[in-house]
This record gives C-alpha cells, structure tokens and sequence, in this order.
C-alpha cells in the first residue's frame, strides 16, 4: 500500500509516517500544505491518501477542498480524511464527491493503533468508513421528524455499523443476531429511506448521507 500524509502538524505527520512504515507500509511522501499533497499525488500516484482536515493557509476546509481535488485528478484514489473535531459538513462534502475508499476518522482514533490500521485497509480496499462519534454526535443533535425517525432501534444500530464500514457478518457478530436479519434489517432501512437498486449513490454511502446531510441543515 503506497501511501502520502497531508497534515500541516510536523510531530503528527512524521508521528503518522513512522507508525505506517512500522507496519511495513510505503508512506512515498509527506507533505504540510494542501499544494504539496497534491503535487505529491500527481508524482507518486499512491492508493491512499491521508488528508487533514484543516491546513495552511486559512484552517478551515484547505484539506478537504484537496481531497475531493485529488479525487478528481487520479480516479480510484482513497482518501483517509483525519479532524480534531465532529465536523458534518466536511463529512458530507467528502463523501458526496464520489463512492467507496473513502474514510472520515478523529484523530484521536489514531492512538488506538489496530482500530486505525483497520480503517485505513478497508478504505484502502474501496470501503467506507465514518468514526463512530461522527454518528452518534449526527444522533443526538437530531431534532426534527424526519425519514431517520422511521427507523427502529435496531434499524438504526445496523446503520451506524454500516457507517462505520462494517459488512453484513461483522454487524451479525457485533449485534448478536443472524446474518439473515441482517440482511432484513438492511432492507429495511433502504426501503424506509426511499433507497432504489437503481440510486445513483451506493445504498449504504446513500444512507448515511441521509443523517449527515439532515444533521447538517438543522445544526
């Protein structure tokens, strides 16, 4: 897995580097500014990339812009996005900018090293990943009726699972429950949200953009 760390914190970005290539892992490049990640990309062509969220020169919303960017310039880039905060907006512009190896995590996720690495593979793979806090937070500050409120309880434990990029066996393990209800869960939570075969989105990126994006106009 090639790999190039876009974060402007020097002790984070060589911290992240270092714990990478433990794993033998190829982190090709460094990089502190969203122009320097994206000429890295353009020259070492890598499977992941792992973007801040805020970076020079404003800290707002430079590494997200970079990496929706670098998406766009090499197709089939993952992208490991990493913010110090719960931040939805940034998580639904990132995600609505396309489908599979996509990954929005806190940072402090990157102490716990196996729970990181995971994510990182699986992103690497084409999955998606969401930090589970992002999910609960995006919950708690739901206060109107919406579709979500369709969902049951259990329902809505199988989507956030789902959000976190778990596939269907590992929810039936985590859940204690059968792979087949699963299965019935899942079809569920599509059909209550309106989610056809046909949407132009994955229906499991769809679903979570549903709570996201509600989270965000009611913030």
């Amino acid at each position: 897995m090639r790999i190039v760390i876009a974060e402007d914190d020097p002790l984070l970005r060589e911290g992240l580097a270092l714990l990478l290539r433990a794993e033998s892992l190829d982190v090709v490049a460094t990089a502190g500014a969203p122009d320097e990640a994206l000429d890295a990309i353009d020259a070492h062509r890598p499977d992941v990339a792992i973007f801040d969220v805020r970076m020079p020169p404003t800290h707002t919303d430079e590494g997200i812009v970079a990496a929706v960017e670098a998406r766009r310039r090499q197709h089939g880039l993952a992208v490991l996005v990493l913010s110090a905060y719960v931040e939805q907006t940034f998580a639904t512009e990132l995600l609505t900018g396309g489908v599979g190896g996509l990954g929005y995590l806190l940072k402090e996720r990157v102490g716990r090293v196996e729970e990181f690495l995971d994510v990182l593979r699986r992103v690497a793979a084409g999955g998606t990943a969401i930090d589970p806090e992002v999910i609960t937070q995006l919950f708690a500050r739901s206060r109107q009726d919406t579709r979500l409120d369709r969902l049951s309880p259990r329902e809505r434990d199988v989507l956030v699972l789902m959000a976190e990029g778990l596939g269907n066996n590992a929810i039936a393990e985590r859940l204690v429950v059968t792979d087949s209800a699963v299965h019935k869960h899942i079809r569920s939570i599509f059909a209550k949200l309106g989610l056809s075969p046909t949407h132009r989105l994955d229906r499991r990126v769809a679903a979570v953009l549903h709570y996201l994006e509600d989270a965000r106009r009611r913030a």
